[in-house]
C-alpha cells in the first residue's frame, strides 16, 4: 500500500522551472566609439555590428566637459529608470557625478524630491553634522558616486536609496560589480580599464551582469565607451572565453599553504607527513598541480612547508625511520614509504594559531611585544596602539610627511618616547618633511606604522571620523577600514597573549583597548552599542534621552522611544528593547553561574572522618 502511494506521489510531480518565477532578462550589449553605437554581435565578423549614432544636440561647453556623452546616454533611462556608470578610479567616480549633475535640468530636481532630502538629513545625522560637499551638490538631483571612500554606513544608505528609486543614477569603481547587488536598466563602462588595468573577462562580464533587473524589466543594456586605439583590444575582450579559476594557496604561502598547515596540526587532523600530503591531493591545488606546479612536485612543496614550520619555531617534529642508517638529510627526498614525519605545535604555533595571526608577522609580533614588556609606555593608549596597529596596512601606507611631523610635535613627552622606543626619531620625520637626504636606515614599515597608529590615536580621541579624515588628508572609508582592521587584530594579539604566559600583562590591557577600537565612541556610550542595531548615532540620541544603560534600554517602553526618538522606526524600537532584554539576561545568569561556583563545595575538599 505504501510502495502503491509513494509511485502515484512521484508521478502527480510535476517539474517546476525557476524561470516560470524569475523571467529571464534580456541582456544587449553595446560598444560605443566616437558617437557611434555598435551591437556587439558573435556571428558577426568583426564581432560588432553597427546599430545608431547618438542623437543629442550638444553644445560647444558640453563638447569639451563630455567627450564620451555620458549625459546623452544617462538620460535616456533616467529618472524613471535606473543606471550605473563604472569608472576607472575613485575619483573619476566623484568628478563624472559631478559633471552630469551640471547639465541635467530643473526637472529631476522635482523627482521623489522629499525623499531625497530625507536622506541628505540621514547622512547628516550618520555623519555627526557633516556631509560631504559632492554628494550635496548630486544627490538633490538623484545622483551619487559609490566607492571605497564612504564610511559604511553611507554607503548603505546610498545603496538603500538607489534601491527603491530614490537615487536613479550611481557612479561607482568595479568593487560594487562584486560585492553588491545593485542591478539596473543600464550599465555604462567608462573606459576597459580598472585604475590603469585593462578588462579582463571575468570583471567584464562582473559588470554587465548588473544591467536588468530580474522580475522588473525585460531587458537590460550594456554600453562599454572605448577609444579607437582600445578597439582591437575590446573586440578581443568581448569573444574570449572566460579566465579559468586557479588555486592561490601557494601563491599566498604564509596565509595560504603554511597556515593551513598549521591548522591540521593545531587541530590533530593530520599530524605526520604521509596524512599532510594526502589531505593536500584532495584540495582544489591538489587537483590542479600539474597545472600549477612546473619546477616542484606538491610532495617537496610540502615537506618544505613543513621544515619552514619547523625552523620558524611554530612545529617541532620527529623523525621515525623505517630503514636504519638513512640520515635525516637524505630521508627528506625520499618516498613516503620510508619514513615518516610527527609534528606537534610548539607554544609559539598555538599562539600564531590561535589568534589566526598572518604567519609571515608572528615572529615580527612576538619580537615587538617582548621588546614592549622591557618599557611600555602605559601614560597614554599609544604604544598600545601601535602593538596592535595591523603589519599588513602598513606595508601599503604612504605617509604625508608634513602631517606626520605636525603630528608628532604635537604629541607629549611621554608619546614621543613611545616613537623613540620603536626607532622612530623626530629627526628622522624633519628630515622626510623638508626634502632632505636621510643617510641612517629606518626600517619603512615601522615608521608607516606608527603614522597609522597617529591616525587611531587621533580617531580614539575626538571619535569623529572626519575630522580625522581632515586632519589626515585621508578618505573617510579607509580611516573606518583601518579602524575595523586595527579592532579586528587587537582581538587576534590578545588570543596569541592568552597562550603565552610571558604576555600575561597585556591581556586585560588588550581586552579594554580591543573594545575602545570597536566601538570607538566616548566611554559612556560603549554599554548601549552593545546592543544588537544600536550604532554611534542613535546611542547619542539614547543617552541626549536618559538612557544611559543596558538596565534602561531593558525596561523602556517602545512606544515612548518612538516618541521621544527622531527616525527611529516601531520595529526597530522592539528590537531595540528586546535585544538588550536578552543582553541583560545573559548577563546575569553570567554572574548567576560566577555565585554558584564561589559557592559550591569543591571536588578535591578534604573529608576528615570522625573518631
Amino acid at each position: 500500500m505504501l510502495k502503491t502511494c509513494k509511485n502515484s506521489f512521484k508521478q502527480n510531480i510535476t517539474p517546476v522551472s525557476s524561470d516560470q518565477y524569475v523571467p529571464e532578462v534580456e541582456l544587449k550589449e553595446y560598444l560605443k566609439i566616437n558617437d557611434a553605437i555598435y551591437k556587439v554581435d558573435s556571428k558577426a565578423e568583426t564581432g560588432m555590428t553597427f546599430s545608431h549614432l547618438l542623437n543629442y544636440k550638444y553644445s560647444d561647453t558640453l563638447k569639451k566637459m563630455d567627450p564620451d556623452h555620458l549625459v546623452a546616454l544617462v538620460t535616456e533611462v533616467i529618472p524613471n529608470y535606473s543606471c550605473l556608470v563604472f569608472c576607472p578610479t575613485k575619483k573619476n567616480c566623484e568628478n563624472v557625478a559631478e559633471m552630469i549633475c551640471k547639465f541635467l535640468s530643473k526637472e529631476y530636481l522635482k523627482h521623489r524630491e522629499k525623499e531625497k532630502q530625507k536622506m541628505i538629513k540621514n547622512l547628516k545625522n550618520i555623519g555627526s553634522g557633516n556631509l560631504c560637499p559632492v554628494l550635496k551638490r548630486t544627490i538633490p538631483l538623484g545622483v551619487a558616486y559609490h566607492h571605497s571612500g564612504l564610511t559604511s554606513d553611507e554607503r548603505k544608505l546610498l545603496e538603500e536609496a538607489y534601491s527603491t528609486g530614490v537615487l536613479c543614477l550611481l557612479t561607482c569603481t568595479s568593487t560594487l560589480a562584486a560585492g553588491v547587488n545593485l542591478p539596473a536598466r543600464r550599465v555604462i563602462l567608462r573606459a576597459p580599464y580598472v585604475a590603469k588595468e585593462f578588462l579582463k573577462r571575468n570583471q567584464y562580464k562582473q559588470m554587465i551582469g548588473r544591467a536588468g533587473r530580474a522580475g522588473i524589466d525585460s531587458v537590460g543594456e550594456s554600453i562599454l565607451i572605448l577609444q579607437e586605439k582600445d578597439k582591437q583590444q575590446v573586440l578581443e575582450l568581448i569573444s574570449r572565453p572566460l579566465e579559468n579559476c586557479y588555486s592561490h594557496l601557494v601563491q599566498e604561502f604564509t596565509k595560504g599553504i603554511q597556515t593551513l598547515f598549521l591548522s591540521l596540526i593545531g587541530l590533530k587532523i593530520a599530524t605526520n607527513l604521509g596524512d599532510i600530503y594526502h589531505f593536500m591531493s584532495g584540495t582544489f591545488f591538489g587537483v590542479q598541480q600539474k597545472f600549477l606546479l612546473k619546477e616542484k612536485s606538491l610532495w617537496e612543496i610540502t615537506v618544505e612547508s613543513l621544515r619552514y614550520l619547523t625552523e620558524k619555531g611554530l612545529l617541532q617534529k620527529n623523525t621515525i625511520f623505517i630503514e636504519k642508517g638513512l640520515t635525516q638529510k637524505d630521508a627528506i627526498y625520499k618516498s613516503e614509504e620510508w619514513f615518516q614525519f610527527s609534528f606537534h605545535i610548539t607554544k609559539l604555533g598555538r599562539a600564531s594559531f590561535k589568534g589566526t595571526i598572518d604567519l609571515a608577522y608572528c615572529d615580527i609580533l612576538y619580537r615587538d611585544l617582548k621588546k614592549g614588556l622591557e618599557g611600555l609606555v602605559l601614560e597614554s593608549l599609544l604604544h598600545l596602539i601601535y602593538l596592535t596597529t595591523p603589519y599588513d596596512m602598513a606595508s601599503q601606507c604612504d605617509p604625508d610627511w608634513m602631517i606626520y611631523f605636525r603630528q608628532f610635535n604635537q604629541l607629549s613627552p611621554a608619546e614621543q618616547n613611545v616613537a623613540a622606543l620603536i626607532g622612530v626619531s623626530e629627526n628622522y620625520i624633519g628630515k622626510k618633511a623638508s626634502g632632505q637626504a636621510i643617510r641612517k636606515k629606518v626600517d619603512k614599515n615601522i615608521v608607516n606604522r606608527l603614522y597609522l597608529s597617529f591616525v587611531l590615536y587621533t580617531l580614539l580621541k575626538e571619535t569623529n571620523i572626519w575630522s580625522v579624515s581632515e586632519k589626515f588628508n585621508m578618505p573617510r572609508g579607509y580611516i573606518q577600514s583601518l579602524l575595523t582592521a586595527a579592532a579586528t587584530f587587537s582581538s587576534c594579539v590578545l588570543h596569541f597573549c592568552e597562550e603565552l604566559e610571558e604576555f600575561w600583562v597585556y591581556r586585560a590591557l588588550l581586552v579594554e583597548l580591543t573594545k575602545k577600537l570597536t566601538y570607538c565612541v566616548r566611554a559612556e556610550l560603549v554599554p548601549l552599542m552593545e546592543v544588537t542595531g544600536v550604532l554611534e548615532g542613535r546611542a547619542k540620541q539614547l543617552y541626549n534621552a536618559g538612557y544611559k544603560s543596558l538596565t534602561h534600554l531593558a525596561n523602556a517602553d517602545p512606544e515612548v522611544l518612538i516618541r521621544i526618538i527622531d527616525h527611529l522606526s516601531r520595529r526597530q524600537a522592539k528590537q531595540i528593547v528586546s535585544s538588550a532584554k536578552m543582553l541583560l539576561h545573559e548577563k546575569a545568569e553570567a554572574l548567576q553561574e560566577e555565585v554558584e561556583e564561589l559557592l559550591r563545595l569543591p571536588s578535591d575538599f578534604p573529608s576528615i572522618e570522625k573518631a
